[in-house]
This record gives structure tokens, sequence and C-alpha cells, in this order.
């Protein structure tokens, strides 16, 4: 058997190394018009949380169905969330950032949090 001639050339089976102290660049998603970046405070059961929101409300938010089992929130987290059109104390939330996009948006300015939280 000759499975020299079958051999992987593009290299795309080659393993990825993790350099722990190399950081590629970060993107973060800003918030559209609508939306608003805020700080879940309290889970309240189910898929519905207390928001504490950068424009100062506190919002009760939940997690759509389409996300309900692709975002796994806890408290201290980051999040965009949607106000509803008929009711500004209510919401959903949209995405949740990860450590390095929360690092991003903290040097940006978009995030005022204090340092206690994350």
């Amino acid at each position: 058997m000759a499975f020299s001639k079958f051999k992987d050339k593009t290299k795309k089976n080659k393993a990825k190394v993790f350099v722990p102290g190399h950081e590629g660049p970060v993107r973060v998603k800003l918030p559209n018009s609508k939306e608003v970046i805020g700080i879940i405070t309290q889970r309240c059961g189910g898929s519905r949380m207390q928001v504490s929101c950068m424009d100062g409300k506190t919002r009760n938010c939940r997690v759509p169905g389409r996300k309900r089992r692709g975002l796994w929130l806890r408290e201290g987290d980051a999040i965009i969330i949607e106000p509803w059109e008929f009711d500004d104390d209510k919401g959903d939330v949209l995405f949740k950032y990860t450590e390095n996009q929360v690092r991003k948006l903290k040097e940006m300015g978009k995030l005022d949090t204090d340092a206690s939280e994350f």
C-alpha cells in the first residue's frame, strides 16, 4: 500500500499552537441605535434577569427562544439588550461579550463599571 501519494498537502490538519501570552486583534460588536449595553445584576429564574443598563435604567430582560440554549449567562456578564418599543422597562438579550471584548470596551470608554465587577 502506498499511502504517500494520498498525503494531505494542504496542511489543513496541522495542529494549531496556542500561545498563552499572545492575543490577536479583538473585534467588538457595538450596539445599534435601539440597542443598549448592560450588566446582569440578578437572575430571576427561567430566562429572565435584572440588567443594569448604561443609559441609567434597570430593566427586566429575557432571553428569546431562538437564543435560549446558545447563551449561557451569569451575574456580572456584559450583554447587549434591545428594549421593547412599547414598554421601556423590559427588553430582550441579543449578545454576550467575552472577557477580551469587555476589556476592549473599557479601553474604548463604552463600558463604565466599578473595579469590583469583572
